[in-house]
Protein backbone atom coordinates (compact mmCIF):
# COMPACT_ATOMS: atom_id res chain seq x y z
CA UNK A 1 0.00 0.00 0.00
CA UNK A 2 0.91 3.33 -0.99
CA UNK A 3 1.78 6.42 1.72
CA UNK A 4 -0.78 8.22 -0.21
CA UNK A 5 -3.20 5.40 0.44
CA UNK A 6 -2.07 4.80 3.57
CA UNK A 7 -3.04 8.36 4.17
CA UNK A 8 -6.89 8.24 2.92
CA UNK A 9 -7.41 5.24 4.51
CA UNK A 10 -6.46 7.04 7.90
CA UNK A 11 -8.18 10.42 6.84
CA UNK A 12 -11.53 7.82 6.85
CA UNK A 13 -10.97 6.05 9.67
CA UNK A 14 -10.49 9.72 11.41
CA UNK A 15 -13.25 11.07 9.94
CA UNK A 16 -15.41 8.45 11.39
CA UNK A 17 -14.49 7.87 14.76
CA UNK A 18 -15.06 11.85 15.07
CA UNK A 19 -18.10 11.78 13.47
CA UNK A 20 -19.54 8.89 15.92
CA UNK A 21 -18.31 9.82 19.34
CA UNK A 22 -18.91 14.21 18.36
CA UNK A 23 -22.07 14.66 15.60
CA UNK A 24 -19.86 17.76 14.61
CA UNK A 25 -22.05 20.34 12.63
CA UNK A 26 -18.71 21.22 11.00
CA UNK A 27 -15.52 18.76 10.28
CA UNK A 28 -12.47 19.37 9.03
CA UNK A 29 -9.42 17.39 9.11
CA UNK A 30 -6.04 18.57 6.83
CA UNK A 31 -3.25 16.03 5.96
CA UNK A 32 -0.01 18.08 6.76
CA UNK A 33 2.08 15.17 6.31
CA UNK A 34 3.88 16.57 3.14
CA UNK A 35 5.25 19.64 5.51
CA UNK A 36 6.45 17.13 8.03
CA UNK A 37 8.79 15.08 5.40
CA UNK A 38 12.17 13.96 7.06
CA UNK A 39 10.54 14.67 10.57
CA UNK A 40 11.66 11.96 12.50
CA UNK A 41 8.12 11.01 13.53
CA UNK A 42 7.25 10.84 9.92
CA UNK A 43 9.72 8.87 9.05
CA UNK A 44 8.15 5.96 11.55
CA UNK A 45 4.85 6.25 9.07
CA UNK A 46 2.64 8.15 11.37
CA UNK A 47 1.03 11.00 9.95
CA UNK A 48 0.72 14.64 10.77
CA UNK A 49 -3.12 16.58 10.75
CA UNK A 50 -4.99 19.11 11.59
CA UNK A 51 -8.29 18.81 13.10
CA UNK A 52 -11.27 21.45 13.53
CA UNK A 53 -14.05 20.32 14.80
CA UNK A 54 -17.25 21.68 15.86
CA UNK A 55 -19.54 20.16 18.38
CA UNK A 56 -22.00 20.41 21.09
CA UNK A 57 -20.54 18.35 23.02
CA UNK A 58 -17.55 20.65 24.17
CA UNK A 59 -19.94 23.13 25.71
CA UNK A 60 -18.70 23.83 29.11
CA UNK A 61 -15.26 22.28 29.04
CA UNK A 62 -12.12 23.73 28.60
CA UNK A 63 -9.65 23.31 26.01
CA UNK A 64 -7.74 20.87 27.61
CA UNK A 65 -10.66 18.67 28.32
CA UNK A 66 -11.79 18.72 24.58
CA UNK A 67 -8.23 17.80 23.10
CA UNK A 68 -8.16 15.16 25.43
CA UNK A 69 -12.08 13.99 24.09
CA UNK A 70 -10.45 14.30 20.72
CA UNK A 71 -7.11 12.07 21.42
CA UNK A 72 -9.40 9.64 23.18
CA UNK A 73 -11.64 8.87 20.10
CA UNK A 74 -8.60 8.88 18.37
CA UNK A 75 -6.60 6.55 20.76
CA UNK A 76 -6.34 3.60 18.36
CA UNK A 77 -4.97 5.40 15.55
CA UNK A 78 -2.36 6.78 17.86
CA UNK A 79 -0.38 4.25 18.17
CA UNK A 80 0.77 4.58 14.59
CA UNK A 81 -0.89 6.10 11.63
CA UNK A 82 -0.74 9.57 13.71
CA UNK A 83 1.94 10.88 15.00
CA UNK A 84 1.27 14.39 15.30
CA UNK A 85 -2.26 16.22 15.62
CA UNK A 86 -3.38 19.88 15.82
CA UNK A 87 -7.06 20.32 17.24
CA UNK A 88 -9.16 23.05 17.09
CA UNK A 89 -12.58 22.42 19.32
CA UNK A 90 -14.74 24.75 19.65
CA UNK A 91 -18.92 24.84 20.51
CA UNK A 92 -21.29 25.77 17.47
CA UNK A 93 -21.37 29.70 19.29
CA UNK A 94 -17.25 29.85 19.99
CA UNK A 95 -16.82 28.70 16.25
CA UNK A 96 -19.59 31.72 14.71
CA UNK A 97 -18.26 34.27 17.31
CA UNK A 98 -15.07 33.27 15.46
CA UNK A 99 -16.11 33.53 12.06
CA UNK A 100 -17.81 36.74 12.31
CA UNK A 101 -15.80 39.67 10.91
CA UNK A 102 -14.55 42.16 13.71
CA UNK A 103 -16.91 45.09 14.44
CA UNK A 104 -15.60 48.04 13.72
CA UNK A 105 -16.06 51.45 16.12
CA UNK A 106 -15.97 54.54 14.47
Amino acid sequence: MSAASDRAATLAQMRSALEREFAPSALEIIDDSARHAGHAGAAGGGGHFRVTLVSDAFRGRPALERHRLVYAALAPLMAGAVHALNIIARTPEESSAAAAPPSRAH
